[in-house]
């Protein structure tokens, strides 16, 4: 799907990365698969593949979401390092879960002297917890990369002095695909490229989901090159994208003014 301002391609994310030259875009904006179907064993001494069943901790139709886990931590490496070299800046939103809680530690300690800034993004509810003794989920990591990241200020913002806190609260909205349920809300994005994006801008996600970067960027006057590997959620969200950015003007007041959520 391409118009004058969305490049969305059906592909994989790294071959996608791989056209585009260092620092090509402003800011990566992206939420890739937790890995969520990647369980503790019997004996609680390692981990094993859980049946994939639509049930809770199941979000894709396609995808069987259950990596090993030292695989699971060279694919975020091998991402984040991609994002980083075609990016200024990368805003990438993760949420720790047993499938992938030692890997993420390790990989943000891998990228220690590139992480910026880490906002937690209060969700105000947590899923009920499918385990006995689990505390809820209530909220999930933006770790922001690059931009001179010795120092925790922005250079490029649009934010005044004391006015953004690094707890972002957001209500996690519904789905607009049955079929993939870990969509971010929009109002998320919006608090991004409101902050930190200028119009005119490049943006990248190479986990285009259900396509909610893709209507965020469209209010937001930015450009946006994005990729979905999955042929079902790609012709979701190329749907959604063209649903949502034809409204009429009234409906895209919250996006230019950001940090509305879509309901």
């Amino acid at each position: 799907m391409k118009t004058n301002n969305l490049d969305l391609r059906n592909m994989d994310c790294m071959e996608l990365m791989k056209e585009f030259p260092d620092d090509y875009f402003d800011l990566a904006v992206t939420s890739p698969p937790y890995n969520l179907n990647l369980r503790v064993n019997q004996k609680g001494d390692g981990y094993c593949s859980r049946q994939v069943t639509k049930e809770l901790s199941t979000k894709y139709e396609n995808y069987s979401d259950n990596l090993p886990m030292a695989e699971y931590e060279k694919f975020l490496i091998d991402v984040i390092t991609e994002l980083n070299r075609v990016s200024r800046m990368t805003f990438f939103n993760i949420q720790m879960v047993t499938g992938n809680k030692p890997a993420l530690f390790k990989v943000m300690g891998h990228f220690a002297e590139q992480i910026k800034e880490v906002v937690i993004w209060d969700k105000g509810h947590g899923q009920p917890a499918i385990g006995s003794g689990v505390l809820n989920s209530a909220y999930e990591y933006i770790i922001i990369l690059g931009g001179s990241p010795i120092t925790r200020a922005f250079k490029d913002h649009s934010f005044e002095r004391g006015s953004l806190d690094n707890i972002w609260r957001s209500k996690k909205g519904s789905s607009s695909d049955a079929n993939h349920r870990a969509s971010f809300p929009i109002s998320l994005v919006d608090t991004i490229l409101s902050n930190f994006g200028k119009r005119g801008g490049r943006v990248i996600d190479p986990f285009l989901g259900t396509g909610t970067t893709g209507v965020s960027t469209h209010y937001a006057g930015m450009h946006l090159t994005g990729s979905e590997i999955d042929p079902d959620y790609f012709k979701s969200a190329c749907e959604r994208v063209r649903r949502e950015t034809s409204q009429m003007d009234m409906f895209a007041f919250p996006h230019e003014s950001g940090g509305s959520e879509k309901r």
